[in-house]
């Protein structure tokens, strides 16, 4: 369960004065901590700036951007569309959830570290097949180089 840090969702609200029409940038600002929007820090901040918790709910179910469920430190999106479809990309997304131990309708691996996202498309066909972590496009993507991306992240995190 997280923890909530009404101090720091404090800070975001007088940064944005308090203001309703500034709902998505609180919301923004709320989720780049959490990576993800709690319900409490959500009820807490439609009190303070003065609207129902709905309608932030609204907001965060409207916008694709906004998640109502914890994600991992990476995300990755894994590619879809035609041109990745035909190269092999389910491949590489069932390499993805051997790799990180998860299974296909986990929302995060158990250690935290990874979510994985089916998208329809990246908009990097040329490169295809394609995935995204956390925004960086990585191109030409083979189950053995998403292994070895999966190997490197959760290193990187050891150090």
């Amino acid at each position: 369960m997280t923890v909530i840090d009404y101090g720091f969702i404090d800070e975001v609200l007088e940064k944005h004065e308090y203001s309703k029409s500034e709902t998505i940038g609180i919301m923004q600002d709320i989720q780049g901590k959490y990576r993800y929007l709690p319900e409490e820090a959500l009820r807490y901040a439609a009190k303070k700036i003065g609207v129902s918790p709905a309608t932030l709910y609204g907001v965060a179910t409207f916008y694709e951007n906004f998640s109502l469920t914890e994600k991992g430190k990476y995300i990755v999106r894994v590619c879809d569309g035609t041109a990745c479809h035909v190269r092999k990309s389910e491949d590489i997304q069932n390499a993805l959830y051997l790799a990180t131990g998860m299974e296909k309708g986990d929302t995060m691996s158990s250690d935290g570290l990874f979510t994985i996202e089916r998208v329809a498309c990246l908009g990097a066909c040329g490169l295809a097949p394609v995935c995204t972590v956390n925004g960086v496009v990585h191109a030409t993507m083979t189950p053995e180089k998403i292994r070895k991306l999966v190997k490197e992240l959760r290193e990187a995190e050891k150090v």
